[in-house]
């Protein structure tokens, strides 16, 4: 089953806490804290993988989860790492995140990964806290909680070339004879339900001329495509990625005009996507071991030639123009190849000095107001409170000297913040002043 679009869960394991423990043993008076670390929790990463072609793994199961890290013990122990977790997709998967849409990730080589949920830090133990004048402390962070998110994961197919053109127009048939694949092919409409992959090979092998690519039939386009009509409408994205275009026309069809089908496709494209439309097209007019497409391949080859397209002439089923087809596919891919290779390195040219990055600082934060709840939003505003132990009055004190001195309670003021009213960091409601 084809499957390419689904919404998923992940949830990074959190920290271990950190231990409050004092050392006890027979003759070390005044042993003083010993409690060790919490051990970070387990992060979550995506990785492409070209032997997977679909999404399905991930249909009946959309919520994953880290390990999270152990508590630290006494004599200074660590508390374990927890174990990291890896999620398999396939090359030309997606990533936006579900709530803003922003893109995350687009993994498109073999073997590329990205971090999608960070695990939490452990907590540090209560020796962290000791000091010349506070030498017993009781007091232990716990561990931050691990990132979690709600993404979107949307397969986009990698291929060279892809077929595009109304449902029977024989997109299937010629895949089918061009390469190995096996697609159902049969004369009612939309047989086609998913996209089918074929390397097609040219020239001899091992002579060095030999050129590979891979080809894409796409599910049938019809009229108001790019608004949901028909089935093509959701496949629409995986010629996003194609080169070139093979658009298939059947002139056999006896309700519809071959060159005004051409105009209908390109328009859905165009709607859908404004490049697409713009991305190089061969005209092929399929059947023409029919008599009906012999005698409109005239007119459509004058229409094609008029607005600047290579057109061709093929029956499928007969292998007839198939191979010349091929060919200049292949040449017409290698002079795009070659103006790629040029685009790039002028733009490597042009920005010699590279990116410059600004990312915001860690300790930025904001403050705002819903229905009577301040909220304070930042990276490490927030992490301080996930960590500090709230039932504990010496975390509490730490917890004001950290707010006091990254300018949040100065900045509370100013908002009008009074003694009682309530303050949200993250998931966690404070009393202000209590």
């Amino acid at each position: 089953m084809f499957y390419d679009q689904t919404k998923i869960y992940v949830k990074a394991g959190d920290g271990g806490d950190g231990s409050i423990h004092f050392r006890r043993e027979k003759f070390v008076p005044y042993g003083g804290p010993d409690g060790g670390d919490g051990g970070r929790g387990g992060s979550i990463y995506l990785e492409a993988n070209a032997r997977l072609n679909t999404l399905i793994d991930f249909r009946y199961r959309q919520h994953f989860k880290a390990s999270s890290g152990e508590a630290g013990a006494r004599q200074k122990k660590h508390g374990s790492k927890g174990e990291d977790l890896l999620l398999h997709v396939p090359c030309g998967t997606v990533i936006r995140d579900a709530e803003t849409k922003e893109l995350v990730a687009d993994l498109v080589e073999d073997g590329q990964r990205i971090m999608i949920a960070r695990g939490g830090r452990g907590g540090l133990g209560n020796v962290h806290f000791a000091t010349a004048t506070r030498q017993a402390p009781r007091e232990a962070q716990k561990g931050e909680p691990g990132e979690e998110r709600w993404l979107l994961l949307e397969l986009q197919l990698i291929a060279d070339v892809g077929l595009v053109g109304y449902p029977n127009a024989g997109k299937s048939t010629l895949l089918s004879v061009v390469t190995a694949a096996q697609p159902k092919i049969a004369d009612y409409p939309f047989t086609t339900l998913a996209p089918n992959l074929g390397v097609v090979s040219v020239g001899q092998p091992g002579s060095g001329d030999e050129f590979s690519f891979v080809l894409a039939d796409i599910p049938g386009l019809i009229e108001g495509a790019a608004q949901g009509v028909g089935l093509g409408h959701e496949f629409l994205r995986h010629v996003q990625r194609t080169r070139l275009l093979l658009h298939i026309l059947d002139g056999a069809s006896i309700d519809r005009d071959p060159w005004q089908d051409f105009i209908t496709i390109n328009q859905e494209l165009r709607e859908y996507d404004e490049h697409l439309a713009a991305r190089p097209q061969i005209i092929v007019m399929n059947k023409m071991d029919l008599p009906e497409a012999q005698e409109r391949w005239p007119a459509l080859k004058a229409k094609a030639e008029a607005a600047g397209y290579p057109v061709f002439a093929i029956s499928a089923v007969s292998h007839q123009g198939t191979d010349e087809l091929m060919q200049f596919t292949v040449k017409q891919l290698e002079e795009i190849q070659q103006e790629e290779i040029l685009r790039i390195a002028a733009q490597e040219t042009i920005d010699t000095e590279g990116a410059v990055l600004r990312p915001q600082p860690e300790d930025a934060f904001s403050i705002t107001r819903e229905n009577g709840v301040y909220i304070v939003k930042g990276k490490r505003v927030v992490r301080a409170v996930n960590m500090t132990k709230l039932e504990s009055e010496e975390g509490m004190d730490r917890l004001q000297v950290t707010l006091s001195r990254m300018g949040v309670t100065k900045a509370l003021e100013e908002a009008g913040v009074k003694v009682g009213d309530k303050v949200r960091f993250g998931k966690v409601e404070l009393y202000w002043g209590e």
